[in-house]
């Protein structure tokens, strides 16, 4: 153990316990263990984490003790979108269809043509789930299209909506028929 240590080793072990996050806890255990003469690469194996991480859990710690290891908020990747261009997207998914933003025959909106329009507009690429995450900031929630039949009988399809439908909602189950809309 390194020497005048003694005190700031057991304000950190309190601070373990009392930890209420696995992160807060891998901060104070970062320097519990710098304070016991461990070294950055040691203790970023043990962690888990870069040697550049654990400097700076450190330099955090020298500079402002067990105050600089709180964590405010996790504050993730920078949006590469400005609330500005977010606002336009929002209102163009809300009002348009995409063919009316250049994609051709294209009536539903998906994750992947907003990924797309997102890309040709503004510069951006994002995955599916990158997408998904923007529409849900934004507010917006999405269904993933289904197709419709192209030789579906209107008569049949009248008749399911009318009659057959209302009677299987109020028995409430369903009997193994086919179909109507399919044939």
């Amino acid at each position: 153990m390194m020497p005048n240590h003694k005190d700031e080793i057991e304000k950190l072990s309190t601070a373990m316990k009392e930890a209420k996050s696995k992160r807060a806890y891998e901060r104070y255990q970062t320097i519990y263990l710098h304070l016991q003469g461990y070294t950055k690469g040691e203790i970023a194996t043990i962690i888990g984490r870069s040697k550049k991480t654990i400097y700076n859990y450190i330099h955090a710690y020298a500079q402002r003790g067990l105050d600089g290891l709180e964590m405010k908020y996790s504050p993730g990747a920078p949006r590469r979108l400005t609330p500005e261009q977010e606002k336009e997207l929002a209102l163009m998914i809300e009002h348009q269809l995409p063919v009316d933003v250049g994609f051709e025959a294209k009536y539903n909106w998906t994750l992947a043509i907003i990924a797309e329009l997102i890309q040709q507009k503004w510069g951006p690429t994002y995955t599916l789930r990158g997408t998904s995450d923007i529409l849900h900031r934004l507010g917006l929630s999405y269904t993933k299209p289904t197709y419709t039949l192209a030789n579906a009988d209107e008569e049949k399809q009248k008749e399911f909506v009318e009659i057959t439908f209302p009677e299987v909602k109020k028995t409430g189950r369903w009997e193994h028929r086919p179909c109507p809309l399919s044939r």
